[in-house]
């Protein structure tokens, strides 16, 4: 049995999920007070997610849904998506992230020219949200506990009785499928250029002014495009990513608090300070102790 991985991504993910010739992988996601979101991110596969405990919301395409226990949701390849914590209860879910080939999205026949391939190119747009009203929802709850079984029990064979089911979904979803608008299309990838200009440049000086000409905004219709999708302004969104990759620096054993700081773009140690004690609630001295005893 795998074991399941912890859905902690960036923002444009370069991970391969699962094996090259089987690409399918579980991963259990969980937040607390204390990690309470998931930042935006996107990624070559498909997500299909149970919620096992508590309520959140996701940001799926730029569109907030209100999920809570027993909810499935289907996130299509290539769209943006996050996660954040509802309430002050702990939140879990169980997703399994599978790439379109491996259903034959990279074949010629029928099945992936008229569906997987306009999925995949989003012409297709499919419910991201199935609550216990939905009439799929029982149907999707069986095909899920049977690929749940089957991924974890392996008995032989699974590979195959695996794609029947995420077949069998996507055929439930597509029943409520509609055409996909351009200017939802439009947003999302004006926000996506933007998210990967900065996941390439956070180590350098980066300015509203530079990052709203990657739209062709002004720097106030652009301050709040973003504010509006990312539930923060650029200035803490770049400062988080930068405390994120701090702290793969200091897991990476790099000890040095300022050789860190600055690598990652602060170049004030005592900002750098006071931002890492507000995101993590300790000292980067602290934090550093910590692995260091974990690590014995």
């Amino acid at each position: 049995m795998k074991t399941p991985h912890s859905l902690i991504p960036e923002q444009k993910e370069n991970i391969k999920h699962g094996e090259v010739y089987f690409p399918i992988q579980k991963y259990i996601t969980k937040l607390t007070k204390e990690a309470p979101v998931i930042t935006m991110h996107w990624h070559e596969e498909a997500e299909l997610t149970l919620i096992t405990k508590g309520s959140c919301v996701y940001q799926i395409d730029l569109v907030e849904y209100e999920a809570s226990t027993g909810d499935i949701l289907f996130i299509p390849p290539l769209l943006l998506h996050s996660i954040i914590l509802k309430s002050s209860q702990d939140f879990c879910s169980e997703t399994y992230v599978f790439h379109m080939n491996l259903l034959g999205g990279n074949t010629a026949d029928i099945c992936s020219t008229r569906y997987l391939t306009p999925m995949v190119n989003h012409e297709l747009s499919l419910p991201c949200l199935i609550t216990a009203d939905h009439p799929a929802y029982d149907s999707l709850c069986k095909s899920f506990a049977q690929l749940a079984s089957l991924y974890d029990t392996r008995m032989f064979g699974y590979e195959l009785a695996i794609k029947s089911y995420l077949l069998q979904t996507l055929f439930l979803l597509l029943q409520y499928s509609s055409t996909r608008f351009s200017t939802e299309s439009d947003s999302s990838d004006k926000l996506k250029i933007v998210l990967d200009h900065i996941d390439l440049h956070y180590a350098e000086a980066l300015s509203v002014s530079e990052l709203a000409k990657l739209c062709y905004f002004s720097e106030y219709h652009f301050m709040r495009f973003f504010k509006k999708h990312m539930n923060m302004t650029c200035i803490q969104y770049i400062n988080n990513i930068r405390l994120e990759k701090a702290v793969e620096l200091f897991e990476h054993g790099n000890t040095s608090i300022l050789e860190v700081s600055l690598s990652v773009g602060f170049h004030n140690l005592s900002y750098f300070y006071r931002a890492f004690k507000a995101k993590y609630h300790m000292t980067p001295l602290a934090f550093i102790k910590r692995l260091e005893l974990d690590s014995v």
